[in-house]
């Protein structure tokens, strides 16, 4: 008998992935691949209540925007573009719709506000960081500054 491996294409599986772990979070369902959960998202009670937007958009990488607190001008790990947090490198990770918001996506907004509110306080960023080739700096899709 052969077993199929569990294929996340259908969005409602997305959204329901999303209220059962993060039942704060709204959905927004534009289309099939468009799909944008706010909420917010509470990493320590002495840090600052962020909400954010999350924007699942198919095979393409989902866009992360902080909605509050004002982020302040040119923070680490980020697209300046799209005004997006830049949450891994595509060497490191390849972002498919079967992959879940609510599995990557969230864990690793609530780790990149962590570590911002850090670098907020101390000036260094502590999270983990992957090298950058400079030809590859200028190019959005490809890498964050």
């Amino acid at each position: 008998m052969i077993f199929l491996k569990n294929k996340y294409y259908n969005s409602d599986i997305q959204i329901g992935a999303m209220k059962s772990r993060y039942p704060q979070f709204k959905v927004k369902k534009r289309g099939q691949y468009d799909i944008e959960f706010i909420g917010d998202i509470i990493v320590k009670p002495v840090f600052p209540v962020y909400t954010v937007s999350i924007n699942y958009r198919g095979d393409s990488r989902p866009l992360v925007k902080i909605i509050k607190p004002e982020l302040v001008e040119d923070p680490p790990h980020f697209y300046k573009e799209s005004q997006s947090l830049c949450l891994y490198h595509p060497k490191n990770f390849h972002w498919v719709k079967e992959k879940l918001i609510a599995k990557d996506i969230v864990p690793w907004t609530a780790a990149w506000i962590y570590f911002y509110e850090v670098w907020l306080q101390k000036g260094v960023w502590y999270g983990p960081e992957a090298g950058h080739e400079n030809d590859l700096l200028k190019a959005e899709t490809n890498n964050c500054i």
